[in-house]
């Protein structure tokens, strides 16, 4: 197993180290993508059976899922993965409902009141990747906010399997959240199709979901191009681990196996300030990986990315971790709340021995949607605000007019706006 070991590192190579892989060929998918995308603004609906047609194996007929789709994959899943289904739902709206705050009118000064309304986006689309291995808790994790935001119009879109099919626990999950327009069409068509909208799939405002590099750079280009806005542009998982020795390298290794199966590009590292301590984590990374039996080759594609770096203390390592900004972070080290407060930039944080990714990604109730790629320095993962806008009133009396009116003169005048000026002054030509 191929890991780099770098032992305090100098600074002038922090760069080539916090480096994300970069795909060979993105020229080549870009320009795969905007054909894609082109097809659909022109050909709608029939250019989404062809591209179903040519990479998922099926023939669509019609694209909307049945009322009778849905009762069937109810009946297809046992009930213990509902009872999960319904422990994550609960724990995930749980803590998106606190995010809600109603906020108050503001008397700025005398005759002068503002305030803020939040305002659901009106038209939403939901991308779920399906396939061998859908991910049915990104419904939760993007329709329970979307729910709470007050979204009236939401659409979910997601690959059919080669019978035609959506993975029942996808249906399952999407009516136990209440999204009723559920719609088989994957990859960057089904961005293209929510993007400019098809015969049968409508429009929406604002693109939600992780995906494949051909979903990814369709979400980057619809937004570049000023169709809609999209959520996050997100990339391969990401894990680091800030671990001393008192972290169990079982549960260590553990992790940073969990993440790397997600895709041969994750970017997986180990911070830490001992370096015989990192040995027995390479260890057991080469007896856990013995027991895993699938998606192996995956994991070590990923690990042959992986990198051990120990620095001369932690402090170094989170200086190290804050210009990485990682999707997802795990503090397993003495006094974990201190070195947290010192974190900047990550997506989500994990504190202590017992306390993995995994848990996050299901069901302890954050959202598993994160910014990778480094937008952590200026992206917040999924939240209730993510699906809604921020509208700010004012309410100005005469009086309060009155009292402004010489600071926005003066302003105004400087700036050489003077019809600025006059909309004022016209208010206040006739007073007493």
């Amino acid at each position: 197993m191929n890991i780099q070991m770098y032992i305090h590192p100098p600074f002038k190579i922090w760069k080539y180290l916090s480096k994300r892989s970069v795909k060979k060929d993105i020229d080549k998918l870009n320009d795969v993508v905007i054909s894609i995308i082109n097809n659909v603004k022109i050909y709608g609906d029939l250019s989404l059976k062809t591209y179903t047609k040519k990479y998922d194996n099926c023939h669509i007929k019609y694209f909307q899922v049945t009322k009778e789709e849905i009762i069937q994959a109810s009946n297809k899943i046992s009930n213990s993965l509902k009872e999960a289904i319904q422990i994550a739902y609960n724990n995930i709206k749980f803590f998106h409902k606190k995010q809600i705050h109603k906020e108050s009118k503001i008397e700025i000064s005398p005759g002068v009141i503002c305030w803020r309304r939040s305002v659901p986006i009106e038209k939403i689309g939901l991308y779920i990747p399906g396939g061998i291995y859908p991910l049915f808790s990104t419904v939760l994790m993007l329709g329970i906010p979307s729910k709470l935001a007050g979204c009236k119009n939401i659409i979910l879109c997601t690959p059919p399997n080669k019978n035609g099919d959506i993975h029942p626990a996808i249906l399952y999950t999407a009516q136990y959240v209440g999204i009723k327009k559920i719609y088989k069409v994957g990859g960057a068509q089904a961005i293209a199709a929510m993007a400019y909208g098809t015969e049968s799939i409508p429009s929406v405002y604002k693109i939600f979901g992780p995906g494949n590099s051909y979903v990814t750079i369709a979400k980057k280009n619809v937004f570049k191009n000023g169709v809609v806005s999209i959520d996050i542009p997100a990339g391969p998982s990401e894990i680091v681990i800030l671990a001393d020795d008192t972290a169990n390298p079982k549960y260590v290794a553990s992790d940073l196996l969990s993440q790397s199966e997600h895709d041969p590009e994750s970017y997986i590292l180990l911070v830490s300030i001992n370096e015989s301590w990192t040995k027995k984590v390479k260890n057991e990374l080469k007896k856990q990986l013995i027991n895993i039996s699938n998606r192996k080759e995956i994991i070590k594609k990923s690990l042959e990315k992986s990198k051990i770096i120990i620095f001369s203390s932690l402090e170094e390592g989170v200086h190290f971790i804050n210009k990485i900004a990682p999707e997802h972070l795990i503090i397993n080290c003495n006094n974990a709340y201190y070195w947290s407060d010192k974190i900047k930039n990550s997506g989500s944080v994990f504190l202590g021995n017992y306390s993995p990714i995994s848990i996050g990604d299901y069901a302890s109730g954050t959202n598993h949607v994160l910014p990778t790629d480094g937008y952590a320095k200026y992206y917040s993962g999924i939240s209730v605000d993510s699906f809604i806008k921020k509208i700010t009133f004012q309410k100005i009396s005469k009086k309060g007019l009155r009292n402004l009116s010489k600071c926005v003169n003066v302003l105004s005048l400087e700036e050489g706006l003077i019809a600025h000026q006059k909309s004022i002054n016209i208010r206040l030509i006739n007073e007493e």
